[in-house]
């Protein structure tokens, strides 16, 4: 799996789960996809991405996009 890859799960994840909490828990949990989907808009355009560069510490491989 390369850092693309592994960007897109764990957004995938985080949107699930948050999701899961808004439904059950509290709606407040919303807020989390709402910051998902800015941050993954905003590696769109600048090529930054937090969860890239933590990924690539902890040893995985890198993708195209996030190299």
């Amino acid at each position: 799996m390369t850092i693309d890859r592994a960007v897109l799960a764990v957004a995938g994840a985080m949107v699930l789960v948050s999701a899961a909490l808004a439904a059950f828990v509290s709606l407040w949990w919303l807020l989390l996809t709402a910051f998902v989907g800015a941050n993954m808009l905003q590696a769109a355009f600048s090529g930054f991405c937090p969860a890239a560069i933590v990924l690539r510490k902890v040893g995985i491989k890198p993708g195209c996009a996030f190299d």
